[in-house]
Order: C-alpha cells, then structure tokens, then sequence
C-alpha cells in the first residue's frame, strides 16, 4: 500500500472507527481518521455515557425519598439543571480527550473535520486536502430520524434534550423504543411533566412481551402518560409553549416536544456516489461478514450498516476489521446472544430469545418466571416489582433467553449472557448455589414451570 498517502483512512471517530484505527495502527499501518464533530462519537458525547449519567441523576429523587424509611431525614432537596449539564459536559469532555490521547499514543493522524469519499482509494478533507488510501472504513454512525408532520421544526431529538438550556417542565416524547422509554424516565425523575406518545399498542417492540408489560406498568407509575395507539399531527409554536395535537385529537401545550422514532444512518453526502458501493432502501452501507462491500478497497463498521445497532458490536465490528485486514487474522463478529439493556426506571435487561421468537424456533419451551417485591422495597415503601424470567428449549434443557425488570438488571444480564453464550442448560442454572440475600439468586431459584392461565 505504500503507493497511497495512508494504508487506511477512517472516517468517523466513534467507538467502531477509533477502535478499528487503533488496532490497525497496531499492526504497523499507516492510518488517518476524520471526525467532523468530536471524538468519541454518539455514545461518548451524545448517547449512551450522557444517557446514563441523566438516568443516575433521574433517580436521586426515588432515593431520597425512601431514604424515609431506612431511618433518615433527608432536608427538601433541590435540583439544579443547569448543573447536570454541565457536569456532563466535563465528563464527557474528558472522555472524548482520552479517545484523542489514545489515538495519537497508536500514531494515528487526527483530522478534526469532515470528510467524504471521492473514490474507492480517495477522500477529500473539508479544507479541500485529498488523501489516497489503501482502504478506507466508513464509520460515521447514524442518527435520529425527523418527523414528516407540520411542525416537525419545532421538535428536538435526544441529541439536544442533553443540553437545553432551560428545563422543560412539560414534555412530550413521541416514540416507543429504548430512547424514547429512557428520556421519558430521565425528565419525570427530575420532576417534568411527561407524555409518551406512541403509534404502536405496546413500547419496546421486539422485547417479551411481559418486559413490555412491565415497563409500561412502571412508566405509569413514575407518573408519565401514556398516549398509546396515537400519532403526532402537528406542533405548532404559541405564546410560551409548543402546541402538541394528535391524530387522536388530543391537544397539549407543553415546553419541548422530543421525536424518538428512530434512527438511521449517516450515509448521505459521504460521496458514496462516486463509488459503486451498494446501500439498502434505509442507506445502509451493504457489507459481508468481514464488514467489506462490494468495492474491495471500501469497509464500513457500526450504524452505518444498521446491522446490530450497539456500541459494543461497533466495537467488536471494528477490531474485527482490522484483525482481518491489517492482522492478517480473518475474524467475523457473533451477533448471537448479545445482551442489551434498556436504562428506563425500572431498569431492562436481556439476552437471547423472547418466548415467542423460542416457541416459533424450538417449538416447546418451558418458561420459568417470577415477579416479587425487592428487598429495599420492603422499608422504603415504594411499590417497586422485579420481574425475572427464563425461556428454556424443552427439547436440549438450554436457556435460550434470560429477562430481567429491576433495580440493577443490566449488571445482572451481563453475568447471565455468558452463561447463556455457553449454552448453559436450565440444570446449570439450578446447579448454582444462590447468593442470599439478593434479586439476582431468582435466577437460580426459579422451579416451577410457568403455564398460561
């Protein structure tokens, strides 16, 4: 590859690009990165770390609270916005200088600004500098999707909720998937008027359906309504608020109005038509199981391809390609049994199969599930359930899916995925001794089939 400026030339810095530049810098490559915003991409700077950091703020005041009846008092607490935000800032201001320090420590050139591909071994810098490389990656991640309806101007998406500058006392969050269950928990934990409208019957399609059951129970519960069954027709802007109305004829005045109806990838304007790269009707960059298309000198990682929409699949997507590239070790990504979670309150947790997609694939399952009041409940009061179930395939005795609703689910399911990723069998499971007193011995414990009454 010496013929090109670089051996290979990333663009996007997100967590599949840094981790797929670094890696072939590693292998002695010659390697360039473009970011046009900052480094970190979605998940560090606008996703899943600011994410979080709201959903622990979200949940101060449930502590405080039950606080009560473990013996405390606890003086009328205050919540500042204006703090959260710029906490966050720091932290994630941080982080991004760490994704930085680590790619300059791997000799990676950094070019802060965007860039898009002029052919199968070109792309041009926005300053108008081109580069040739041996390969190129394109890992420049997806984004949210804008609504169709009057208005749509007038609404914002995650991206912006993390830094608004007042606090909406009112909102409405337009959509039934994780994004839109996690921000509606955020903004009613720190006191926000909330509605979740939602065009589908449920939330969280593609989830079991009894986690789906169990979330919404809980959204109601945090004190958000649910408008389920109805669209958005139109926002309008009145004095002091956005006029939200539905295709229901609902009418709210609220502060904000935030769309979470999807996300797609950030394929456009990269120069793609200079190439004959193939993209499916969303966009979609179309890549094999070595992340190639169809130009052999052009990959693409992460959200672009809308394979499997996770960071840590980016990731893995992106070490994978420089193993197989520039490590002369040809390794595909298992997208079976990824655990994934979802930070609404209460907290998801799952890997595996639903019961209904294990009925439709094995046939007979057992179904093993319990729904029980957690420990803290009991003296704090609160109304709080943990949900926990178990799908197994009659047939071989192995746990195909593990669900969990709770406190703490997600650090649970992590543990349960390598289990299930080991094709642990139900036997296994009641093999384990229980670790007493906790939510997780349940998985453990369970004994008694379920059957629908």
């Amino acid at each position: 590859m010496a013929d090109y400026d670089v051996d290979l030339f990333v663009i996007g810095a997100g967590s599949g690009g840094v981790r797929a530049a670094r890696i072939a810098a590693g292998y002695g490559a010659r390697v360039a990165i473009a970011e046009e915003y900052r480094i970190g991409g979605t998940c560090v700077v606008r996703g899943c770390v600011p994410k979080k950091l709201y959903v622990y703020a979200s949940r101060y005041a449930d502590e405080f609270v039950d606080a009560a009846g473990f013996g405390w008092t606890v003086p009328e607490p205050t919540f500042s916005w204006e703090r959260l935000v710029a906490a966050k800032e720091v932290e994630i201001t941080r982080l991004s200088g760490i994704y930085e320090t680590n790619l300059r420590k791997a000799g990676v050139a950094i070019h802060k600004q965007r860039a898009v591909v002029t052919g199968d071994h070109a792309v041009r810098l926005a300053d108008g500098t081109d580069v040739t490389a041996g390969v190129i990656l394109i890992a420049a991640g997806g984004g949210a999707t804008r609504g169709d309806f009057p208005g749509a101007e007038l609404t914002i998406s995650s991206s912006e909720a993390f830094d608004l500058p007042e606090f909406p006392k009112r909102i409405v969050v337009n959509g039934g998937g994780y994004i839109a269950i996690e921000f509606a928990g955020i903004f009613a934990g720190l006191g926000a008027d909330v509605t979740l409208i939602h065009r589908g019957d449920k939330v969280l399609r593609g989830f079991d359906e009894d986690v789906r059951d169990e979330v919404a129970e809980g959204l109601k519960k945090r004190g958000v309504t649910l408008l389920l069954g109805d669209e958005i027709a139109e926002v309008a802007a009145v004095e002091g608020a956005r006029r939200v109305t539905t295709k229901a004829g609902v009418t709210l005045d609220v502060d904000q109005v935030m769309l979470a109806v999807g996300r797609a990838p950030l394929t456009a304007d990269l120069g793609l038509d200079a190439t004959s790269v193939m993209r499916d009707h969303r966009g979609a960059i179309m890549v094999d199981a070595s992340s190639r298309t169809n130009v052999p000198s052009i990959y693409a990682v992460g959200d672009v391809t809308d394979r499997l929409n996770l960071t840590p699949i980016a990731i893995r997507e992106g070490h994978a390609f420089a193993d197989t590239v520039f490590g002369q070790k040809p390794t595909a990504v298992d997208y079976t049994n990824v655990a994934t979670a979802v930070f609404a309150t209460p907290e998801v947790g799952v890997v595996g199969l639903t019961e209904a997609q294990a009925r439709a694939t094995f046939g007979a399952v057992d179904v093993y599930k319990a729904r029980f009041r957690p420990m803290k409940a009991t003296l704090s009061g609160r109304d709080d359930k943990v949900l926990m179930k178990i799908v197994v395939d009659a047939a071989t005795d192995r746990v195909v899916g593990v669900h969990v609703v709770g406190e703490a689910a997600a650090e649970m399911i992590q543990l349960a995925a390598v289990a299930v990723k080991m094709g642990a069998t139900k036997a296994d499971f009641d093999d384990t001794v229980a670790l007493h007193p906790s939510a997780a011995e349940e998985l453990v414990t369970l004994r008694t089939k379920w059957t629908p009454s």
